[in-house]
């Protein structure tokens, strides 16, 4: 399958062809002439089988033919799709590595594709061209892409008949059918969601307009090949099978099947890990293998995943013997567009405006792992990036006179791609390196830095979740929504942003909450945040006896502690489920906060036992509820929001559930009086026309749907989070909030970091110790990746299973 040029539709239509043979009954192999990875990526998914590269400059000429052998062994029809245009190969070499070039070698026939979009009879020109140019080439027939008007299809048709060349097939334009590009070509199968689907509807296009029979009577008509499939003959080089660690997942997608194969006969086991979400490197590797991708599309992913860093630069210190090609020379670089990476390499990497793109012929410059003083190879380099300095004190290779990459007795790493099967010496030496190493068994993190670790702050009540989402860190210790803002939310910011040359009215923010809450406007009052509440509620009264009952957010603590009061703790304890009993509040305590879902339990309160303590206490007590996380509760059954009752406060926060933590937006609701003496002590213009406009988004008619699928949504994940840490035997509380508390064990807060992932310290929590933590609940995808970290390091750390009632 070719054309006359690049963007003609080669991969569309070879890989739906691909996918339409395989759904006709045929065992159909998939083959790209030239070095490219993507498109093989897309070839695997079509067929069911590993895509395979065929290219004279990387294997020679010699190995082709075995190599379309071994690639087609056992299927009914190889379909190879060409690179570039027809004659386009390797510059100065009169079309060497050409598609042209590789249908000779094979005695494969051309089948041309036509974009038409464009043209008209000049399409039979340019196949009349394309036939007649190389005698040694056989043009079967031409597909014709993107076809709009029948009237020109049917003109095209026509002019086409007077060359002999017959017309296979007419695809329809339709761009859901093609594959998204970015810097380097085609985003990859790997990382485009929906490829397999995307390959089926290709497949059926393809199916109903192409000429299947016609096609396969074409492949039919090439001549035998006469020669033995390639065979990766390499030699074991001990026994067992050492385990050699081979880059996969999203960010490293380029390798060719053969290297698989061939380290596979040398004796070794291949175990992909994927540097995105694993911990750490294979059980026992004694050999890793990092090839190709786009880690600067992932780059902060990749530098969050902090413990697989650590194992990894701890192998390659200890000599366990690594091959790095391009996408694994940026990953072992120590930065990575600022990023930190590995820190293997003594070289930083960026994105640069020129493309780097070449064949080369490149000269081994000393013994190294892979190589021997002035052996040569050939290869291609195909990149967007560019490290500084471009070799270290032992280069790689030499390539147009010029030193490249960084070379040791245990490290070969550099942005030439090689293809193994094209020069085998390099995967025997790799294999023989391998066997004579010892396993890698691992390594712990680094201690946290006192920063991180879990000596209490120096105020532990003004410790915040978002100090410990430091960059680089997954983060489960926020509790923000891991989602969009709505759209109508978003345009109430922006129009707040228009509206900032006048001074706030906060007015229209407590008509609206009043609103909400069907109570009349005196009875609301807007705040920046349920932060500034607790200030006023603070600040209301000399309070005789506060308390605060805990575990609990801290802030309403630490105000009353900033404005003179001392304050006694009510604390709820593990063995009950964090259950309140009302009787431990003191009959004297003339102010009690308690949350209601309570942050950081997760624990929700039944109204009626929040409505016995205001109406146990003496008649001056006050009953303040934080509402904060209510809104996260489906329903909001046990809201006391609503309840017109005297001396009862409730605040609440719009910020985490609406994902506007920045915007500061809370308010309060209750007891007419009390909120009247709390608009007296708050400073004029105190919430800004963001929060206002935020405030009025959030509480309209118009949220309470999306309110309420947000509270669903993460329901559904929690009950995700729920449900591994159960599996895992890990103490934690049954939560109706948008995080889980857990006893996973001391060290284990510190331990998750080391591996790149960040949650909640709870022992500044009082009544907690440092064997908790609090939880975010995130996507699903995300919580693989935090219990996978807990697997890692939980095991020496947990606590024995407690009673059921603390489990949902």
């Amino acid at each position: 399958m070719s054309a006359s040029a690049t963007g003609q539709g080669k991969t569309t239509v070879a890989t739906g062809l691909m996918a339409a043979l395989r759904e006709a009954g045929h065992a159909v192999s998939g083959h790209k002439v030239g070095p490219d990875y993507i498109d093989p990526g897309y070839h695997a998914l079509a067929t069911g089988r590993p895509g395979r590269n065929l290219d004279p400059h990387l294997v020679g000429e010699e190995q082709i033919v075995p190599l379309l052998l071994h690639g087609a062994r056992d299927a009914d029809v190889a379909v190879i799709e060409g690179v570039m245009g027809l004659y386009d190969g390797r510059l100065g070499t009169d079309g060497f590595a050409s598609t042209a070039h590789v249908a000779a070698l094979t005695r494969t026939p051309i089948v041309a594709v036509l974009d038409i979009d464009r043209l008209s009879r000049t399409a039979a020109a340019i196949a009349a061209g394309l036939a007649a140019y190389d005698p040694d080439v056989t043009i079967a027939g031409v597909v014709l892409n993107r076809a709009g008007s029948p009237r020109n299809t049917a003109e095209i048709t026509r002019s086409l008949e007077r060359t002999g060349i017959p017309v296979l097939g007419v695809l329809p334009h339709d761009d859901r059918l093609t594959a998204p590009s970015r810097h380097l070509g085609l985003v990859t199968a790997a990382e485009r969601d929906g490829s397999a689907r995307t390959i089926h509807d290709l497949g059926e296009q393809v199916a109903r307009h192409l000429d299947l029979d016609a096609l396969v009577d074409a492949a039919r008509a090439a001549p035998d090949l006469d020669a033995e499939p390639w065979s990766p003959q390499t030699v074991p080089a001990g026994p067992g099978r050492p385990v050699v660690a081979m880059a996969g997942g999203r960010a490293f997608t380029f390798r060719y099947a053969e290297t698989e194969e061939l380290l596979a006969a040398a004796g070794c086991r291949v175990e992909s890990f994927d540097p995105l979400t694993d911990p750490a490197l294979p059980h026992g590797t004694q050999g890793i293998y990092l090839g190709g991708g786009f880690p600067e599309m992932y780059a902060g992913e990749l530098a969050a995943n902090t413990a697989l860093l650590h194992d990894l630069r701890t192998a390659v210190a200890d000599g366990v013997p690594t091959v790095a090609e391009c996408a694994g020379l940026l990953y072992l670089a120590e930065s990575l567009d600022g990023v930190r990476m590995a820190g293997v390499v003594a070289a930083s990497a960026a994105m640069s405006e020129r493309l780097t793109l070449r064949y080369p012929v490149a000269t081994a410059v000393a013994d190294s792992l892979l190589t021997r003083i002035g052996e040569q190879v050939t290869g291609h380099e195909f990149h967007r990036t560019r490290t500084v300095p471009d070799a270290g004190e032992h280069p790689a290779w030499e390539i147009d006179s010029a030193p490249t990459g960084f070379a040791t007795a245990t490290l070969h790493a550099s942005y030439l791609h090689t293809h193994w099967a094209g020069h085998p010496r390099l995967a025997q030496r790799f294999a023989d390196a391998v066997h004579a190493t010892a396993p890698h068994r691992g390594s712990s993190p680094p201690p946290a830095s006192a920063r991180e670790s879990r000596r209490a702050p120096a105020d532990p009540l003004r410790h915040h979740g978002d100090v410990e989402a430091t960059p680089g860190l997954l983060d489960f210790a926020v509790n923000v929504f891991d989602g969009p803002r709505p759209r109508w939310l978003d345009h109430a910011l922006r129009e707040a942003i228009a509206d900032a040359a006048a001074y706030p009215d906060a007015g229209r923010a407590a008509d609206a909450v009043a609103a909400r809450h069907r109570r009349p406007v005196a009875e609301a009052l807007a705040t920046a945040g349920a932060a500034e509440a607790f200030s006023l509620i603070a600040r209301l009264r000399a309070w005789r006896r506060p308390v605060v009952v805990h575990p609990q957010f801290t802030e309403p603590h630490a105000a009353l502690a900033q404005a003179g009061h001392l304050v006694t703790e009510v604390l709820c304890r593990p063995d009950d489920g964090f259950v309140l009993d009302p009787g431990a509040v003191p009959d004297d305590a003339d102010l009690v906060v308690v949350g209601n879902p309570t942050n950081p339990t997760g624990v929700l309160h039944p109204a009626a036992t929040l409505l016995r303590i205001l109406e146990a206490g003496p008649s001056d007590r006050v009953v303040v509820v934080d509402e904060a996380f209510m809104d996260a509760v489906p329903g909001e059954p046990e809201t006391l929001g609503g309840e017109r009752v005297p001396s009862l406060v409730v605040v609440r926060s719009l910020t985490k559930h609406w994902s506007i933590p920045g915007v500061r937006a809370g308010y309060v609701v209750g007891d007419d009086e009390v909120v009247g003496r709390l608009a007296e002590l708050q400073t004029p213009w105190a919430v800004s026309t963001a929060a206002i406009a935020a405030t009025v988004a959030c509480t309209a008619a118009q949220a309470g749907p999306e309110s309420y699928q947000r509270a669903v949504t993460l329901g559904d994940w929690r009950g995700v989070l729920e449900q591994g840490l159960r599996e895992r035997d890990v103490e934690h509380v049954a939560s109706a909030a948008p995080f889980v508390l857990a006893r996973v064990g001391d060290g284990v807060h510190d331990a998750l970091r080391g591996r790149g992932v960040a949650v909640r310290r709870a022992d500044t929590f009082p009544g907690l110790d440092a064997s908790w933590v609090r939880i975010a609940v995130r996507p699903p995808v995300l919580t693989a990746r935090l219990l996978a970290a807990l697997d890692a390091v939980a095991p020496s750390h947990r606590t024995p299973r407690p009673s059921r009632r603390t489990h949902p």
